[in-house]
């Protein structure tokens, strides 16, 4: 019966109407991710405000608010139909094939018929108007597509700088564009606490009251955590928090200095140094702070991971830093959520399962790998944000080099470690440090056009990406803040 409802409604908007030609070719258009599979076919669709969609399946109503409007008015060629029951292994494939009588997305699922969506909002944006009518004109074939991993993210540091609500939300608008599906939150730092404990109230007191350069600082409250994972999974993007210690503490311990392991008297930071502050090891007032936080914050998370931090604890002895990690590993697991850390993890045993960052250490990346860890790629030197694209760049940092949009593309994240099999690693993240940027101007300036090629590089497969192809379709497409360059 929904077969026939959709052929029904297909013809009654339809008959009578004018035919469209494109003289677009579909496998021409600038797409980003570049699809697996794109069929061209002749002819045209139009697309015109006002045009009809349906759903068929109650699962996906809520996604008929998706679908783009059209520009012009006009007689659309026919609907615009939203479906699952595409045949893949992946939640997140899609088919969508443009026929001169309707758009038809059929996903595996929800989340797939978002990801074609998207690519349908590229289809429309690309394609040609009729002259007459003005209607866009949308060229005809078969796109099949699904992603090569399942972690596709990026990280946005709030404790350096604080972003506000509305700042994320509209970062998050950004990179659902392009079918990244995890944003992970830096929560906590030397320089600010982000979010709301209720059992620790000075954290957001004192805690969130500095922030690098001196500036007023924020912080999120519980409230405001549930209203930004509302609003990414309506994008089907999950917010992964991230409570970074046993150092990046010095924000908690100033308002709490009971939880001091370094014997030095605390004061609010404002600079950009690391390594100095730790958490004491082996006060067990410690743990049950931290049990509190990761109870707190897991009960409003509905991500499967809990980030614990774990980079630069230079004043941490090795001995005290095995010891605090595994101790809180076994914390966040008592929480139901698997724990993540920066790669320095793998010097501890965090258990299988457990994933490890890999920043800046192959030999911790492997490390991980053989302790039946997985393993997430975000190398420094390619896939670091906050890093200047060269020495003119007026935000950023270079400590791990310049990255130019090429240098963040030319590389593939399932072989850039040698001895890392593909099936040890969960995916790609881009980190996004705030220590020079403190607005959305400059967060567009470091995140784009780089992010968008690395989330090619976690949709794409090797053998269809080229540097050439890719920055044809960058050239020919809009990204946030490319009229700023």
């Amino acid at each position: 019966m929904k077969y026939l409802l959709s052929l029904i409604a297909a013809l009654l908007v339809s008959c009578g109407g004018p035919v469209y030609e494109s003289p677009n070719a579909l496998e021409a258009l600038p797409l980003i991710p570049k699809p697996r599979s794109v069929v061209s076919e002749l002819g045209g669709f139009g697309y015109a405000s006002g045009v009809a969609v349906i759903a068929e399946d109650p699962l996906l109503d809520d996604l008929k608010a998706w679908v783009p409007e059209g520009d012009a008015e006009g007689a659309a060629s026919g609907p615009i139909v939203l479906a699952l029951g595409y045949p893949h292994a992946s939640a997140e494939a899609y088919r969508l094939t443009i026929t001169r009588s309707e758009v038809r997305i059929q996903g595996t699922s929800p989340a797939g018929v978002f990801r074609g969506l998207q690519t349908l909002r590229q289809i429309l944006a690309a394609s040609t108007p009729d002259p007459t009518t003005r209607v866009r004109v949308l060229p005809l074939g078969v796109i099949e597509d699904a992603p090569i991993l399942s972690y596709r993210g990026t990280m946005l540091d709030v404790a350096r700088h604080f972003f506000t609500v509305a700042e994320v939300k509209q970062y998050i608008d950004q990179i659902a564009q392009y079918k990244i599906n995890a944003l992970h939150l830096h929560l906590s730092d030397d320089q600010g606490w982000r979010i709301e404990i209720k059992a620790y109230p000075r954290l957001t007191e004192i805690g969130a009251a500095t922030e690098v350069g001196g500036g007023p600082g924020g912080y999120y409250t519980q409230e405001d955590f549930l209203e930004l994972q509302d609003y990414a999974a309506q994008r089907f993007i999950q917010i992964i928090p991230e409570i970074d210690m046993p150092g990046h503490t010095n924000a908690a311990i100033v308002a709490y200095p009971e939880l001091n392991g370094n014997g030095k008297a605390v004061s609010p930071y404002t600079g950009t140094a690391v390594g100095f502050s730790t958490f004491d090891a082996r006060n067990e007032a410690v743990y049950t702070f931290i049990d509190q936080v990761v109870q707190e914050i897991s009960a409003l998370s509905t991500s499967p991971y809990f980030h614990l931090g774990g980079d630069e604890s230079h004043v941490t002895s090795k001995e005290d830093y095995v010891f605090f990690v595994e101790r809180v590993g076994e914390i966040i697991r008592t929480h139901q959520k698997t724990p993540i850390g920066w790669d320095e993890v793998a010097q501890t045993d965090l258990g299988p399962g457990s994933v490890a960052q890999f920043w800046s250490s192959e030999k911790n990346a492997l490390a991980a790998a053989d302790k039946k860890m997985k393993v997430l790629m975000s190398p420094a030197k390619k896939a670091y944000l906050d890093m200047q694209y060269d020495s003119l760049s007026p935000y950023g940092l270079h400590w791990a080099g310049y990255i130019s949009v090429q240098d963040a593309y030319n590389w593939d994240p399932l072989s850039y470690v040698p001895g890392l099999d593909a099936d040890q690693i969960l995916g790609i993240e881009a980190p996004l440090w705030s220590e020079t940027i403190s607005d959305s101007s400059g967060l567009e300036y470091l995140a784009f056009p780089r992010l968008i090629g690395l989330a090619e590089l976690g949709w794409t497969p090797q053998s269809l990406r080229s540097w050439e192809d890719f920055n044809r379709r960058l050239t020919e497409v809009s990204y946030p803040g490319k009229q700023a360059e």
